[in-house]
C-alpha cells in the first residue's frame, strides 16, 4: 500500500465528492422532480453509480490503484453524455432520440440558460472526475 500525499488523498476526496454530486442530481431529478430517464440517461447512470463506490473506497483505503476503472468508466461516460447532448441540440440528430425507447433520448427537461439540459451536466461531471483522475495519476507519478 502506498502512502498518499495530501494533494492525492484531496484529489481522491474531490472525484469521490463530484461522483456522489451527479448521483444526487440524478435522484433528484427522477425522484423529486418526476423525470423519467431515457436509455441514454439509464446508460449514463450506469456508469457514474458505482465511480460513488470506487473513488469512496480507494479514498477510505488510501489507495489509488482502485480507482482505475473510475478512469475507464468517466471516459466512456464522456463520450456518452457528449453524444445525448448532440441528440438533443443538433438537428440532424433528434430524429434518431425520437427512437430511443418510451422516453425520447431528444426530450430536455431543462434548458437552463438555452445550454444547460441534464446530459451536460452529466457530462461536465464525467470529464470532471477523468481530468481530476489524470491529475491524481500525474500526482502519483510525480511523488514516487
Amino acid at each position: 500500500m502506498a502512502n498518499l500525499t495530501k494533494k492525492a488523498e484531496n484529489l481522491l476526496f474531490l472525484i469521490w465528492a463530484q461522483a456522489f454530486i451527479a448521483l444526487a442530481g440524478s435522484l433528484f431529478f427522477s425522484e423529486v422532480m418526476g423525470y423519467a430517464p431515457c436509455e441514454l440517461c439509464w446508460i449514463q447512470r450506469i456508469l457514474m453509480y458505482p465511480l460513488v463506490v470506487i473513488y469512496g473506497v480507494a479514498a477510505f483505503k488510501k489507495q489509488v490503484s482502485i480507482a482505475l476503472p473510475g478512469l475507464i468508466l468517466s471516459g466512456i461516460g464522456m463520450f456518452v453524455s457528449i453524444y445525448h447532448y448532440l441528440v438533443q441540440k443538433l438537428p440532424a440528430l433528434q430524429e434518431a432520440g425520437d427512437s430511443c425507447g418510451l422516453v425520447p433520448c431528444n426530450l430536455a427537461y431543462v434548458n437552463y440558460f438555452g445550454f444547460i439540459t441534464i446530459p451536460f451536466l452529466a457530462g461536465t461531471a464525467f470529464i470532471i472526475i477523468f481530468v481530476l483522475h489524470v491529475l491524481l495519476i500525474k500526482e502519483m507519478r510525480e511523488s514516487k
